[in-house]
């Protein structure tokens, strides 16, 4: 469009404008600096020369349809099916991918789990009810075995 060298500029509105090395307007006027740089590089097309910019958004994943009539139905059966895919990928994974998965989306079973295994100790253990005159009578009752036991055997040396 233009040979001479090309600047971005605030007009005497904030405005911002693409203007040549005398001055004059050569495009604009653009609300922010991001949009006039970015017509600045559409107008000058040396840094580039070989691949043409395109203005289309960059689209990460399925772009989103309008919504239609049966919008609810059809994000049922969409919803349906992904659920359906991470069952098969994940009964895809290996034994070790399987059992870290289950411990991050079921802490508590995994925490059960694990106190089963090892128990409670401690402050956490339940409090075991005695009885105290079942305790003493089991504990009469093992000192005369223990008793019985040694009258036994002293009598054979």
């Amino acid at each position: 469009m233009s040979a001479g060298i090309l600047n971005v500029t605030r007009n005497d509105d904030g405005q911002f404008e693409i203007t040549d090395a005398r001055g004059k307007m050569v495009e604009g006027p653009f609300d922010t600096n991001a949009a006039a740089w970015s017509a600045l590089d559409r107008i000058d097309h040396d840094k580039m020369p070989s691949k043409r910019r395109s203005n289309k958004k960059v689209l990460w994943g399925k772009p989103e349809k309008s919504a239609k009539r049966n919008g609810k139905k059809a994000a049922r059966s969409h919803a349906s099916k992904d659920e359906h895919r991470m069952k098969v990928n994940a009964a895809k994974a290996p034994g070790w991918v399987r059992s870290v998965a289950a411990a991050k989306f079921d802490p508590t079973g995994e925490r059960n789990y694990r106190d089963h295994r090892l128990g409670t100790f401690g402050a956490a253990s339940e409090v075991r009810r005695i009885d105290p005159a079942a305790y003493l009578a089991k504990k009469a009752a093992n000192e005369a075995i223990r008793a019985v036991n040694n009258l036994e055997c002293g009598s054979s040396q």
